[in-house]
């Protein structure tokens, strides 16, 4: 009979069995990165962010595991729940700490009901989210949000009680393109033109545009990440650093091998970068910074260096990141994502159903209408 218990962080399990339920799912759950946030202080501490995974074992084997962390606020999660949080505090309900399952600071969806190979994983799902709900209920938190989950773990969510909510991305597919221009062809002229303008803007720069994975990157690139992060975040009045430069030192040591970069250079000098990683065939954009604002480069580091990448290395698709319809304008088309949510108060957990009962059908007939609307043509 298989035991749940909660950890005190993902370095607490053997890199090989955490690895070993992650499979060929998304890069940004395993051991590595999970663990490489824990050491360099991202999480823990004062951070609001405490680890405490959930793991089940059978004869000491491990069968199963989710993320879990114990949140003191709602940042970081790409999941805005700030309103729910706000009118349970009206109502003096207190809706701080809650239990939130998912990958900190980073909106891809990916596995969060983890099973092993040799598992029935149509067993698992259940019991997992049964778990959930009774670690929910036994430690007094408000609810459990299971941010960006997959289709078949939303099921079994909802099936114990969770709550769906839809958001959506914008997602690059590769259909066979034999290279970019293919890619352009495939594009309505507005759109195409367009891409060619901005391209031959950044061309006529002088920047020089490089593309570099695992142990192909430059060592002085990696000493340019954390202030490329810190670029982004910094200009924004919405942004926070999250990260910190122990994080991408480990990150060099630990995730190389899958890191893809792309890095523009004037006169020797990196002056602004995409960082990107890559598995199983896609690609995923996780962070950008500029040193200096050259028009187009944006666009020309963060999407259509990726996706030429993405043609010569016959990957099937590139995920940017959340946020930005300019993206649709450029081959990006809208995508759904999936959270479950459950509340313990019954008041607040009816309250939000009525809520997530409207947006939901507002966030179908958006991607409807995005999807209508491609720059791609039919």
């Amino acid at each position: 009979m298989a035991e749940l218990e909660l950890l005190g962080g993902v370095r607490e399990v053997p890199r090989e069995a955490w690895n070993a339920l992650v499979g060929d799912g998304s890069p940004f759950l395993e051991w590595e990165w999970l663990a490489s946030l824990e050491e360099s202080g991202a999480l823990g501490g004062r951070s609001g962010w405490t680890p405490c995974p959930l793991v089940a074992r059978e004869g000491g084997r491990l069968m199963a595991a989710c993320p879990v962390y114990l949140k003191a606020h709602s940042e970081g999660e790409f999941v805005f729940d700030h309103g729910w949080a706000d009118a349970a505090e009206r109502a003096g309900i207190a809706y701080y700490p809650k239990l939130l399952v998912g990958v900190p600071f980073t909106p891809v969806t990916g596995a969060r009901l983890l099973t092993a190979p040799e598992a029935d994983r149509g067993a698992w799902l259940p019991r997992l989210a049964a778990g959930l709900r009774e670690l929910c209920r036994s430690h007094g938190l408000s609810g459990v949000h299971v941010n960006f989950c997959l289709e078949d773990e939303g099921a079994a969510l909802a099936e114990a009680g969770f709550l769906l909510r839809l958001g959506l991305q914008y997602h690059w597919s590769n259909a066979g393109y034999a290279g970019f221009p293919d890619f352009l062809e495939r594009l309505r002229s507005k759109r195409r033109n367009q891409i060619a303008r901005e391209r031959a803007t950044l061309a006529a720069s002088g920047v020089a545009i490089e593309t570099h994975a695992g142990d192909e990157i430059p060592e002085d690139a990696f000493g340019r990440l954390f202030e490329l992060y810190c670029s982004t975040v910094d200009k924004h009045p919405w942004g926070r650093r999250y990260l910190n430069r122990r994080f991408f030192e480990l990150l060099r040591q630990r995730f190389r091998s899958r890191l893809h970069l792309v890095l523009a250079r004037e006169e020797g000098r990196i002056v602004a970068g995409a960082i990107n990683v890559r598995k199983a065939g896609v690609l995923y954009g996780r962070y950008w910074g500029a040193l200096r604002e050259v028009r187009n480069l944006h666009f020309e580091v963060c999407y259509y260096r990726a996706i030429e990448a993405c043609i010569e290395e016959g990957l099937c698709r590139f995920e940017p990141g959340a946020g930005g319809d300019f993206k649709q304008m450029r081959g990006f088309d809208a995508t759904p994502t999936r959270s479950l949510h459950f509340l313990a108060e019954p008041r607040l957990h009816h309250a939000v159903e009525r809520f997530l009962d409207a947006e939901r059908a507002e966030a179908e007939r958006a991607i409807e209408w995005l999807r209508e609307h491609s720059a791609l043509k039919a």
